[in-house]
This record gives structure tokens, C-alpha cells and sequence, in this order.
């Protein structure tokens, strides 16, 4: 699974940052690296709502933009041109069923 991130992050999502910021169920999250100070811009399979956002962790809660935000407590979220201010981020563990909800949307692999 690492192996399909790495290769994700260097050839598929500067792919995805052109038009995912569009798409229904898709969103790029700007964020500063914890250790570097850079700005990122990773894009992300999202719910959005009125009252939630609610973004699909892939790769897990240890990948790099989910640890930035844990640290720095926020983002910037940029879903169907709109962008959302993202406070207090929390990860629902899968076997909530919010979370189960959302992962049963997600294609199956």
C-alpha cells in the first residue's frame, strides 16, 4: 500500500490537483508541513455537507497531510471551487457509523 502512495504522490496527484478542486466527491486539502513550514496541496476524496466535512482516509491516519493537519489543528479545503476552513480535525475510527457509511461510497479495490 505504501508503494501505490509514493507512487500517488509524485505521478497521480499533481494529476488529480487540476481537477479534483471540481469534482463532486473530490477536494484538495492546502496545508503546511509540520516540520518544513511548506504549503501542500493534496487532494482527497471528500463528503461535504452543511454541517460536515468528511474526507476519506486512503493510506490511514499516518500519512503526511493527515499528521500536518493533527499538528497545525487546521486546513483549507477546496471542494467544488468553494473553499472551507477546516478547524478541530478529528479521525472517526472506521467502526463508527458515520465512517462506515463513507468508506462503503468509496470504490472497492
Amino acid at each position: 500500500m505504501r508503494m501505490i502512495a509514493r507512487f500517488n504522490k509524485y505521478v497521480t496527484n499533481p494529476l488529480q490537483r487540476l481537477w479534483a478542486p471540481w469534482l463532486p466527491y473530490m477536494a484538495v486539502i492546502e496545508h503546511i508541513g509540520r516540520k518544513s513550514g511548506r504549503p501542500y496541496r493534496t487532494p482527497v476524496m471528500a463528503f461535504v455537507d452543511h454541517k460536515s466535512v468528511r474526507v476519506v482516509l486512503n493510506y490511514g491516519e499516518h500519512s503526511d497531510w493527515v499528521r500536518n493537519v493533527r499538528a497545525a489543528g487546521s486546513a483549507q479545503l477546496v471542494h467544488r471551487g468553494r473553499h472551507y476552513r477546516l478547524t478541530d480535525p478529528r479521525v472517526i475510527p472506521a467502526t463508527d457509523q458515520k465512517a462506515r457509511f463513507v468508506a462503503s461510497l468509496a470504490p472497492r479495490v
